[in-house]
């Protein structure tokens, strides 16, 4: 079953990598020619109020987003990204206010005349965001259709894709890290697999968002993570934490304070880890095509495009690794919480 999983995290990557590095040094060579370096790379990789694809000549083809603001002297407003434009550059900035209200080189939003406003706008990372569980939900849903339909028989479609993924993540993962209560657990354990899964897969076509390189992303999975695994937690786990087995008194509030502690470096770890492997690599990738134009030299654009090639295919195998390696560790937190420790009682 293993081998089903890397054959088909290979046929994808591969799909993935056949459309990638071209695309992103065509979507470069129109940038201003005053862009820095590190303001090229931070473009590419921050959030946006606009979803910017790529440029014909001097033309940015991009799908502008609603933005939606509050301010307690003005109420709930809509708007379109669009509306905040220099329509010859495409850039924002407070001489292309809407209404007073503007969208700064940072993408923050502002109001000319100084107040405060909220942004609930649908930003790039939440439409990606919106699109990866749309397509969740059609692969799986999918799946589920074939199976009501057919029962047990030889999968086709999206259940050949979602077949060997379940039984991976069920029998590898659930399985082995919580033990006989892991089939309550096994249906967050694919969402969370999923959902990171094509958000990292995704994030590596041209002109996608960093959806999985994003800090509140991943913050939130770490939330989740944590909830779920702290609730769930019996008098075993909570025993633990508060009053471990076998330390000695002297040496328990300090063990307690770090037991404490370990709650929340846990999911922080996650959080962390998820983030800076993803955003790492997209920033190593766009380092390399951002060589091309910096020297202008056909060598360094030869040199670059193989080393964008090399990083890219690493990264293919990086994004389905962590996945892996985030629901793997949400499933060790989770049997750590479940888990009884009948010798507990022997002590």
């Amino acid at each position: 079953m293993t081998r089903k999983f890397l054959a088909l995290s290979l046929l994808i990557s591969a799909l993935l990598l056949s459309v990638s590095s071209a695309v992103f040094a065509s979507g470069s060579e129109t940038e201003e020619s005053n862009e820095s370096p590190t303001e090229f790379i931070m473009h590419h990789v921050k959030d946006s109020h606009e979803w910017h694809f790529f440029n014909i000549g001097h033309t940015h083809v991009t799908l502008p987003l609603p933005v939606i603001t509050y301010a307690a002297d003005r109420g709930l407003e809509f708007y379109m990204s669009s509306d905040f434009q220099n329509h010859d550059t495409h850039l924002f900035g407070e001489e292309n206010a809407h209404n007073g209200i503007f969208i700064d080189s940072h993408e923050h939003l502002g109001r000319v005349d100084g107040g405060s406003i909220m942004d609930f706008s649908i930003t790039k990372n939440v439409a990606m965001m919106f699109l990866v569980i749309g397509l969740v939900l059609w692969i799986t849903l999918s799946a589920a259709r074939h199976y009501k339909k057919n029962g047990a028989v030889s999968p086709k479609g999206a259940a050949s894709i979602v077949e060997p993924i379940v039984i991976f993540v069920r029998d590898e993962i659930a399985e082995k890290a919580i033990g006989p209560k892991y089939k309550k657990f096994v249906p967050y354990l694919l969402t969370l697999f999923f959902f990171i899964w094509i958000g990292n897969l995704l994030g590596l076509m041209p002109g996608a968002a960093n959806l999985t390189g994003n800090i509140a992303v991943t913050f939130t999975l770490a939330i989740l993570t944590f909830i779920l695994v702290n609730i769930n937690g019996n008098k075993d786990y909570w025993k633990h934490v508060f009053a471990t087995p076998g330390v000695p008194a002297p040496l328990l509030p300090i063990i307690v304070v770090v037991e404490f502690i370990g709650l929340f470096t846990k999911p922080f770890a996650l959080m962390v880890r998820l983030f800076v492997a993803i955003t790492a690599g997209h920033i190593v990738i766009l380092a390399f095509i951002a060589l091309v134009f910096i020297f202008e030299s056909y060598a360094i654009g030869v040199v670059s495009t193989l080393m964008v090639t090399f990083i890219n295919m690493i990264e293919l195998l990086v994004a389905t690794i962590q996945a892996y390696v985030f629901t793997l560790f949400t499933a060790m937190y989770i049997g750590g919480a479940v888990a009884e420790h009948a010798h507990d009682d022997h002590h």
